[in-house]
């Protein structure tokens, strides 16, 4: 399977389909460390496109016969937490960026992510003009809200899917993402490791803080882009470990936050970057185990 992807920050995906034999054709990201964890692991393996409403004219882009396209568009205009400026914010704009470039590569299989409040943005009309855009150009289609603590990873983090496959029926894509490992349609297998019973302070090596009952659960909650920007809010101490005697707190480490979204540990530690700028890529990035799931999924069904 070769891909291309979009939005690509530090390459879940790839770190999920690799493994696989999936081959990706080009990248497209325009933020500075993303760009570098990309140009670290992958300079040999595929180039960076750069800015996704610019790569028409690249000739990579236009010589490349690509399978699927995977991208998570930027979610600050359809967060619970933004303004919520939907389809009209530039960010959100990029969803239709996303369907000008399938209509361009036509891959057999689409794969896009964002949050749940996509699903509500604008009364659902946002959203609706996306789905609407995959059908007009011959999509059939099926989504489905994942949440990562069900891939063997303890972080609560609920996600949109859409897979949309180009034979125009939308079973292909409901395979995908609703039917069971043997494709008859009698169960859903969403577990791909044992439930996450691990707590926060346990994902880190050597952490001899333990969690306390009412602080910091089983489960991590999701880890943010702007993780960076509050570890010292008391407030937000749900991403906090709380010494056992609830005299010391401390925030997850970068590589604790990489094993949360399933990388491995020291992954974005490259170019002397800080650990601002590793949250943030962490936080913006998908979850590794859920994107094996679903290359295995549509690798079955494909």
């Amino acid at each position: 399977m070769i891909y291309g992807s979009v939005c690509s920050g530090i390459e879940a995906a790839t770190v999920a389909w690799h493994p696989l034999g999936w081959m990706p054709a080009w990248f497209s990201e325009i933020e500075e460390f993303p760009s570098k964890v990309l140009h670290h692991y992958y300079r040999g393996l595929a180039p960076n496109l750069g800015d996704m409403t610019k790569i028409y004219a690249n000739e990579t882009f236009q010589k490349s016969t690509i399978d699927l396209l995977v991208g998570g568009t930027p979610c600050q205009s359809f967060s619970l937490a933004g303004d919520r400026g939907g389809l009209d914010d530039p960010r959100g704009d990029l969803a239709l960026e996303f369907l000008k470039i399938a209509k361009t590569s036509q891959p057999r299989w689409i794969v896009w992510e964002n949050v749940p409040g996509v699903l509500s943005s604008s009364g659902g009309k946002d959203f609706g003009t996306f789905l609407g855009g995959l059908a007009k150009l011959g999509y059939g289609f099926a989504y489905r809200v994942l949440d990562a603590q069900n891939f063997g990873i303890p972080q609560t983090r609920r996600r949109v899917f859409v897979i949309g496959h180009s034979d125009g029926d939308w079973q292909s894509a409901a395979k995908v993402l609703f039917y069971g490992e043997n494709l008859s349609g009698r169960s859903s297998t969403l577990k791909e490791g044992i439930e996450g019973k691990t707590t926060a302070a346990r994902i880190g090596e050597g952490a001899k803080e333990r969690s306390r009952a009412g602080k910091i659960g089983p489960k991590s909650p999701t880890i943010k882009a702007g993780y960076y920007k509050c570890y010292n809010d008391l407030e937000n101490r749900g991403c906090m470990i709380i010494g056992e005697m609830g005299d010391s707190v401390r925030r997850l480490t970068p590589e604790e936050c990489e094993r949360l979204q399933g990388f491995n540990p020291g992954y974005t530690d490259v170019a002397g970057a800080s650990d601002g700028v590793r949250y943030k890529a962490i936080g913006n990035s998908m979850a590794v185990p859920v994107m094996k799931w679903l290359g295995r999924r549509i690798q079955i069904v494909d």
